[in-house]
């Protein structure tokens, strides 16, 4: 006598591979390609972003709408060990020059040049440095000046690093939004 499965176990197992494959056809793209997770870690970007805070990355605005602009808030990949992801506030952008002064910013463009006005900042440094931007090289740099690598330490991040911006803030709960640390960049000509 042969062992049959019953039909009612063949359909719920059947359904199951199906719904299983299903998902994972859904999910790994979206995960991979659209948004990802990512957890806030030390201190670089308080008050904008505390310790453990809970993020989801947009992965698609820069590569299909529009390039970085400065103030977004990205994260990407630590240039110098690619298993590590950073997250900052874009300050310059390719072709511009960075100089920071006595605890102000100022960049020149093309046009002009501004000096950055960073109400969001409680923290600034006294570090004298300029720079010039190369093309798809952005100067990165953290809220929280004294605590942050980026690119007055390690220079100029590359776009191929960039992964994403910061599209919502999940957790905690009462921080919750979209777009979190988004300003309109306030400058003085």
């Amino acid at each position: 006598m042969e062992n049959q499965i019953p039909p009612e176990k063949e359909h719920f197992w059947r359904e199951t591979v199906k719904f299983t494959v299903i998902a994972l056809a859904i999910v790994i793209p979206f995960r991979y390609l659209i948004a990802q997770p990512f957890i806030v870690s030390g201190e670089s970007m308080v008050p904008t972003f505390a310790n453990g805070e809970y993020l989801i990355v947009d992965e698609l605005t820069y590569r299909f709408v529009h390039n970085p602009k400065r103030g977004d808030v990205v994260i990407f990949k630590y240039p110098y060990d690619r298993s590590k992801y950073f997250i900052k506030r874009i300050i310059g952008l390719p072709g511009e020059t960075v100089t920071l002064h006595a605890g102000q910013v100022s960049v020149k463009t093309a046009s002009s040049t501004i000096v950055l006005r960073e109400s969001y900042i409680s923290n600034i440094t006294n570090d004298e440095l300029t720079v010039e931007l190369k093309d798809n090289k952005y100067f990165v740099m953290g809220d929280n000046r004294p605590e942050s690598s980026d690119s007055r330490i390690w220079g100029p991040l590359d776009k191929q690093f960039i992964t994403g911006r910061a599209f919502a803030r999940l957790l905690p709960i009462n921080r919750l939004n979209i777009f979190p640390g988004r300003i309109e960049v306030e400058i003085t000509p």
